[in-house]
C-alpha cells in the first residue's frame, strides 16, 4: 500500500515550508530514514526523511513551492506498485481569493455539500450555485453558508475591517471603501490592504533605474512577514537608557588568563547574557508569552539569541540561562553560533525563547529600536560599549558607557514595570560584585 508522505509540523509556530530541493527523483528506491528533500522553514533548513522504505511513485510538488503543513509532498510505493496519483487539494499559499464557480446549476447539484450546509442554504433561500466551498475537495460547509449569508445581510457602506487592516489603510493614505475585503463576510484583511499597496500604481516602479532585483524568499521572505504582522497587531514602545559598564569591561579583561585554559575569548555579551537572565528572574513579567487574550508567564530563561545568518537573521535559544555560570552561557552562546554556521541548527535549538536579545555592539551603533518576535511581548536591544566624559563619584571622568533599548508590547505590559526591568539591568551592568556565585562553572 502507498505511503502518502506529508510535510510534517517541526516546531508549534511552523505553517509551512519550502521545499529547496528534491533529494530523490521517480522511480528511485529508498531506504527508511532517507532525506527526500530539502525544506526551508521560517526557523530553520532540514531535510524531510522517508517514514519507509519502497520506491519514489510520485512527487507531488515542485522545487519553490511553498507548502502549507500537511500537505502531501511525495507518494512511496512498494517495489512493483503502481499507486494512482492522489488528487490533493493544493495548500500553497495564495494572496487571491478564491474564484466564484462558473458553472451551471447542474452540475452545482452534484457538488459535495454537507447536510447542514444545504439545509441552511434552503433556509436562507441562498442559491448553492452563489457558494464557493472551502471544504475538502470544494465541499461547501455550514461555515460558507453563514458568511454568504453575512455578507448578503450585511447593511450597506457597512464593512468589517480588522483594526490593523484599518491602520494600514490610514498609514498609507488607502481609502478602506476600495479594497474587497476576502475575510469571513467579506472581512477586510491586513492582507487585503497589503494587496491593495502592490497593486496601486504608487508601488509601481521605473525598471530602467533598476540595478539588480532581488526577490523576497525564504528565510528573508519569512522575516519580512513576521517583521510586518509584529509591527501591524502590537502597540510596541521603546524605553532606552545608559549605562556605566566600566566594572563589566574589567571584570571582562581579568578573565582573559583564566578562560584562556578553556579555549574561550570571554565578551561583553556573556557578562549580558547572564545579567538580562538574572533581571528576567526578578521581573517574570517580561519573559512571557501573549497569546490571544492571555499572557503566559513561562517557567524558564529561555533566551534568544539574534544572529546574522547569510541572508537575514537567526534567533537560537540559549536554555534556562538564569541556571548558568558565566562560562557555561558563553559556551552555550558559541555553541548554537558554531552549528547556526554549519547549518547543523535544529528545530529544538530555535523554539522556546520567551524573551530576545539583539546586539549591534560591533557595527558602531550606540541605540536602536529592536522589534518584537511575537508571541514574545519584548526584545532588549544591545549598542556598543564606548568611553566618554561622565559624570562619576561627582568627578568627570573616562567611563565605558552604553545605551540599551527594550521594546514591549503595551498589550502585556506597562512603562512602569518594563522600567523596573531595566533599572535591575541596569544594577546588574554597572556593579558585578553579584557575580561572583557565576564565577565558576555549573
Amino acid at each position: 500500500m502507498a505511503d502518502n508522505v506529508m510535510l510534517p509540523q517541526w516546531g508549534m509556530n511552523m505553517e509551512e515550508g519550502t521545499l529547496v530541493k528534491w533529494l530523490v527523483a521517480e522511480g528511485d528506491e529508498i531506504d527508511k530514514g532517507q532525506p527526500l528533500v530539502e525544506v526551508e522553514t521560517s526557523k530553520i533548513n532540514s531535510e524531510l526523511e522517508s517514514p519507509t522504505s519502497g520506491v519514489i511513485a510520485h512527487i507531488m510538488e515542485t522545487e519553490g513551492s511553498t507548502v502549507k503543513v500537511g500537505t502531501v509532498v511525495v507518494v512511496i510505493g512498494a517495489p512493483g506498485e503502481n499507486p494512482p496519483r492522489p488528487e490533493v487539494v493544493s495548500r500553497r499559499r495564495a494572496r487571491t481569493p478564491r474564484p466564484r464557480s462558473s458553472a451551471p446549476a447542474a452540475a452545482d447539484a452534484r457538488r459535495q455539500v454537507t447536510p447542514v450546509a444545504r439545509r441552511l442554504a434552503q433556509q436562507n433561500d441562498l442559491p448553492l450555485d452563489d457558494i464557493s466551498g472551502t471544504g475538502p475537495n470544494g465541499r461547501v460547509t455550514e461555515d460558507d453558508i453563514r458568511a454568504a449569508i453575512a455578507q448578503r445581510d450585511k447593511p450597506a457602506g457597512r464593512v468589517q475591517v480588522v483594526p490593523a487592516a484599518r491602520l494600514l489603510a490610514r498609514q498609507n493614505n488607502i481609502d478602506i471603501d476600495d479594497i474587497e475585503g476576502t475575510g469571513p463576510g467579506g472581512r477586510i484583511l491586513v492582507e487585503d490592504v497589503e494587496r491593495e499597496l502592490a497593486d496601486s500604481p504608487a508601488a509601481a516602479i521605473n525598471m530602467d533605474l533598476v540595478a539588480e532585483t532581488v526577490p523576497l524568499t525564504g528565510l528573508r521572505k519569512t522575516i519580512s512577514e513576521r517583521m510586518a504582522m509584529s509591527v501591524h497587531t502590537m502597540a510596541q514602545v521603546t524605553l532606552t537608557t545608559e549605562i556605566d559598564v566600566t566594572e563589566l569591561v574589567a571584570l571582562r579583561d581579568s578573565l582573559l588568563s583564566e578562560w584562556r585554559a578553556h579555549r574561550l575569548r570571554p565578551l561583553d555579551l556573556d557578562i549580558m547574557i547572564v545579567a538580562v537572565a538574572d533581571a528576567l528572574q526578578k521581573h517574570p513579567r517580561l519573559n512571557a508569552h501573549l497569546v490571544g487574550e492571555n499572557v503566559h508567564l513561562l517557567k524558564d530563561v529561555n533566551l534568544g539569541l539574534a544572529m546574522a545568518a547569510p541572508d537575514g537573521l537567526m534567533v537560537p535559544v540559549l536554555k534556562d540561562a538564569a541556571s548558568l555560570s558565566l562560562l557555561d552561557a558563553a559556551r552555550g552562546m558559541r555553541d548554537l553560533a558554531d552549528r547556526m554556521r554549519k547549518n547543523t541548527i535544529t528545530i529544538d535549538d530555535m523554539s522556546g525563547a520567551g524573551f530576545t536579545i539583539t546586539s549591534l555592539s560591533s557595527y558602531d551603533i550606540d541605540a536602536f529600536t529592536p522589534i518584537i518576535d511575537p508571541p514574545q511581548v519584548a526584545i532588549l536591544g544591545l549598542g556598543r560599549v564606548t568611553k566618554k566624559a561622565a559624570v562619576h563619584d561627582d568627578e568627570i571622568a573616562i567611563r565605558s558607557m552604553m545605551h540599551a533599548s527594550v521594546t514591549f508590547d503595551h498589550r502585556a505590559l506597562d512603562g512602569v514595570p518594563v522600567a523596573e526591568f531595566m533599572r535591575t539591568l541596569k544594577a546588574n551592568l554597572e556593579s558585578t560584585n553579584w557575580l561572583e556565585p557565576k564565577l565558576g562553572e555549573s
